[in-house]
């Protein structure tokens, strides 16, 4: 009996000891539950981009058991697209989805944390921000604008874009007006071109009523959601512009900073997690689309030539030695990434690229 009263005693005690921790930490959990506004630079749910920012902001809301809610919000529903930046550096919004280099004109160190042309692919991105010191100079970029950035996308090596005039030569390049953001589109001016930087959005009416000759975009898959084969001849790869780009979740510091060290936590692994998924995403799209795209739209796929791509080659690296001597900023960042550029050529020879030769090769596989 003794020890019936004592085990019933005990559980009483419990039930109101954890009612009792219940009541004192509801405050501590009320006051730690964040509400936050991201804004971005796609359209509503496009496919990859947009469907991006939702799936990482319920990440975030899953992994913190909803102590992290994330309102996301698509270009123009709260402002427009290459207002983002501002919006976050001021306050005005918490956090933004979208591509580093359309803020080039604060510094041209931002294009590094994006893509440049002739420079690292996805893999070989993700080396370089997680382990070789692109991360570390990157929050010193960003500080200066208020904001803490971190990849959260990657969509993989681009196509070359969609052009209504056959590209034989670089003189062919003359007088295009082509939408090419970033250092790509430096590229093409020294090529005798005008580039234009034009949201996600406005590609599509741009092009079909012949304002722009010519876009990027992404790959096959973002490409035919636009419906860009269907105002355009011709398809051209490969693509140089991005060989790799990193889409960035950039926050305000001062919202960054105010976030517990296990919310800092659970955003940096859902940043990290959607980042491998999305490139995965991409390369899996990317292979299916352009198949159907041949198939069914019959679309003319064409391949730049070698003396084109050379010719883009030596006016990028132009474009990129320029860059480096605009600010003491972007020059610390571009002797960076350069450096590991040429770590990565060197093994990527040896290992991806000698591979990639050999699978080619005309033996037999799987029967």
């Amino acid at each position: 009996m003794k020890r019936r009263s004592f085990l019933k005693n005990s559980v009483i005690a419990g039930v109101a000891g954890a009612g009792a921790a219940s009541s004192f930490s509801a405050p501590a959990i009320a006051k730690n539950r964040r509400q936050l506004k991201m804004v971005t630079t796609w359209p509503k749910n496009f496919p990859g981009l947009g469907t991006s920012a939702e799936r990482f902001a319920r990440r975030i809301k899953e992994m913190s058991n909803g102590m992290v809610d994330i309102k996301v919000y698509a270009a123009g529903e709260l402002i427009p697209a290459l207002e983002s930046f501002d919006a976050v550096s001021s306050g005005s919004a918490d956090m933004y989805h979208g591509s580093e280099y359309y803020w080039q004109g604060k510094s041209m160190a931002f294009n590094f944390f994006t893509s440049v042309p002739y420079g690292l692919t996805a893999d070989e991105m993700n080396a370089w921000i997680y382990h070789g010191g692109g991360q570390k100079l990157w929050d010193e970029l960003s500080a200066g604008f208020n904001i803490k950035a971190m990849m959260a996308c990657n969509t993989g090596v681009q196509m070359g874009g969609w052009f209504n005039k056959k590209i034989n030569t670089l003189e062919d390049l003359k007088g295009l007006t082509i939408r090419m953001p970033g250092l790509g589109g430096e590229v093409l001016r020294r090529m005798g071109a005008t580039a234009v930087t034009l949201p996600g959005g406005e590609i599509y009416p741009s092009l079909k009523s012949g304002a722009i000759d010519a876009t990027e975009w992404v790959g096959p898959w973002n490409d035919m959601a636009f419906g860009f084969h269907k105002v355009a001849k011709y398809y051209y790869y490969p693509g140089f512009q991005e060989p790799g780009p990193a889409i960035c979740c950039g926050f305000n510091l001062k919202v960054w900073n105010s976030l517990t060290s296990d919310q800092k936590a659970i955003v940096k692994a859902a940043a990290a997690a959607e980042n491998s998924y999305t490139l995965a995403e991409y390369n899996a799209k990317n292979a299916i689309t352009l198949e159907v795209m041949k198939t069914k739209h019959k679309i003319k796929l064409r391949k730049f030539s070698d003396e084109i791509m050379q010719g883009i080659g030596n006016a990028s690296g132009q474009v990129i030695a320029d860059a480096a001597k605009s600010d003491a900023m972007t020059a610390k960042v571009a002797k960076s990434y350069l450096d590991f550029r040429k770590k990565m050529i060197a093994w990527s020879k040896t290992a991806d690229h000698a591979y990639a030769n050999a699978r080619l090769l005309p033996f037999k596989y799987g029967g």
